[in-house]
């Protein structure tokens, strides 16, 4: 009983110091930087996260912690978009441009992606459509690529875009639909 007790309470601890490394630092960390960070194996930061994850579902929280391939963050709650969207005077929706929706689904798709594997699939510059869907934050950088020049890795806003109900929106985890052909609109209710 004392060591499921001491067991519990080591994890409590680790999932503190993880919410407070994520706030912190304002960005996505690495698996690797955090258990390097908080000097523990993978096991013990795999049910950190887990109980973390756990608790801010549970308690209904402001927060969620969102995992990206090797990358974790804290992000705000789906459903308080249209809050963070009014403070941060964020629009409802956004036009995209053909380039910009196929760009969404090359990336989509194939993600982690870079600008030069895109282009290599579109054909054709993508520079604008890129930096457009950054702007829009359905794009995010996510890291580099561990080849000459280390190229920027992008993914899509969450791991379920664009088939599932998920986007990452300017720092705001916001639900989605398609609500015409090109246009993006968060949920309003």
């Amino acid at each position: 009983m004392t060591q499921q007790l001491q067991e519990k309470q080591e994890t409590t601890q680790i999932a503190a110091a993880i919410e407070s490394l994520l706030f912190v630092s304002g960005r996505p960390l690495e698996y690797a930087e955090l258990r390097k960070l908080l000097d523990v194996d993978d096991a013990s930061l795999t049910s950190g996260l887990q109980f973390l994850n756990d608790q801010l579902e549970s308690q209904r929280r402001g927060i969620r912690l969102q995992r990206l391939g090797e990358q974790v963050q804290l992000v705000t709650a789906p459903e308080n978009a249209r809050y963070i969207a009014a403070l941060l005077d964020l629009p409802m929706t956004a036009r995209l441009t053909t380039a910009a929706m196929e760009t969404l689904a090359v990336i989509s798709y194939r993600q982690p992606i870079t600008r030069t594997q895109i282009e290599a699939i579109r054909g054709v510059n993508s520079d604008r459509a890129v930096a457009s869907l950054i702007q829009h934050g359905l794009v995010v950088e996510i890291g580099r690529a561990q080849t000459i020049g280390r190229p920027a890795l992008f993914a899509s806003g969450a791991n379920h875009w664009p088939t599932g109900t998920f986007c990452y929106h300017s720092r705001v985890f916001a639900a989605v639909w398609l609500d015409q052909p090109g246009t993006i609109a968060t949920n309003r209710e």
